[in-house]
């Protein structure tokens, strides 16, 4: 169905950047257009962000923790109001998601190494900081040691839950696994569960669901290649199998630098995308009866450093931020074959590094 959206850029300031908080635009279903990207609220490095599953209310990432936001997008002044800020008990919070019930908030520390639980309020404002789970105190050593300097301690990436809401996961770029958090949300609590088990040296960052919720795809940001994993959701266990590169060996040694960040699954479940920093490209995957991923089409984003892009609900529609041009750039989805052809939609985004639709 044809309307407007709201798109929302969390934002960073590296290198001396001019980014002063969350931006807003508005997006056009039908057309394809996107609008000039505003100032929704003024904060220090908004990085990530996420939404209430019901509720009016946005999670960003901060400095120290997590904050929650009324949205007002239909304001003149601010579009967001500041509700609540929660220390996250370990530092800069890298990612963040809110359960399906909206009753529990999840937060990654990449530096401290941990997961988070928070628990919110009915109207969605952040309660409490519940608990902090150290990834180093599940195994040791807690690092994989295969690339050095990067995978010598536990780096939480990403976080998310299951379709049932009955366990959580966090990848661990450092430790190589997917850590498996057994969770209750009227407690609320985590128990460590197990972990998802990713390839020797490929640094997990970010995961994402099938639709029936039968695989779980996992981003390797060092090798840039995508995992796939069947998932046991009685379980709660995930087992590999095919890992597929997302560039060739002759692309990645045309740059000095290569690394992935963020996964997507087409709505229809047909189509997977990845975005590769330094390339500065979205990898298509098509995905097959049996799960299984052939590589497809590899797209610039006509921008710099594709930290982070996003498909609108309908899945017609690929909005790509890049953090070093300033950009957010507008992509068609191929209905049949996935593929990706820039509409010539570019607008200016100070250092985007996350792009969320809301209705």
């Amino acid at each position: 169905m044809a309307g407007t959206l709201n798109v929302w850029f969390g934002t960073t300031t590296p290198r001396g950047g001019v980014s002063e908080g969350i931006y807003h635009a508005r997006f056009d279903t039908e057309t394809g257009k996107l609008g000039p990207a505003t100032l929704a609220v003024k904060t220090q490095q908004p990085g990530f962000l996420a939404m209430h599953p019901t509720l009016p209310v946005l999670y960003a990432s901060t400095g120290k923790g997590v904050a929650a936001y009324r949205v007002k997008a239909e304001s003149n002044g601010d579009k967001l109001a500041l509700i609540g800020e929660v220390e996250s008990g370990d530092g800069g919070v890298a990612h963040l998601a809110a359960d399906p019930s909206g009753k529990v908030l999840l937060s990654a520390q990449y530096g401290g190494g941990s997961t988070t639980l928070y628990s919110l309020r009915e109207d969605g404002s952040i309660d409490r900081m519940v608990s902090v789970m150290e990834h180093s105190e599940l195994i040791t050593p807690a690092g994989s040691g295969v690339v050095k300097g990067r995978q010598d301690a536990p780096h939480a990436h990403w976080v998310g839950f299951s379709p049932d809401n009955r366990f959580a996961f966090t990848p661990d770029l450092g430790m190589d696994k997917v850590v498996i958090w057994k969770l209750d949300v009227n407690e609320p609590s985590l128990t460590h569960h197990g972990f998802g088990e990713g390839i020797p040296g490929g640094g997990p960052r970010h995961m994402k669901f099938s639709p029936d919720g039968k695989r779980i795809y996992l981003l390797n940001e060092l090798t840039l290649s995508v995992s796939v994993f069947d998932y046991d959701s009685e379980d709660g266990k995930m087992t590999r199998g095919q890992t597929i590169a997302a560039l060739s060996e002759e692309a990645k040694a045309k740059e000095t630098f290569n690394s992935a960040s963020e996964i997507r699954v087409h709505p229809s479940g047909r189509f997977i995308y990845s975005a590769n920093r330094g390339h500065d490209s979205i990898s298509v995957f098509r995905v097959d009866e049996a799960g299984q991923l052939e590589l497809v089409e590899v797209e610039p984003i006509r921008g710099g450093w594709p930290r982070n892009f996003n498909l609108d609900p309908s899945g017609r529609w690929l909005i790509a931020a890049g953090r070093d041009s300033h950009t957010a750039t507008v992509f068609e989805v191929d209905a049949k074959s996935g593929e990706l052809t820039f509409i010539r939609q570019t607008q200016q985004v100070p250092t985007p590094i996350c792009v969320l639709f809301s209705k």
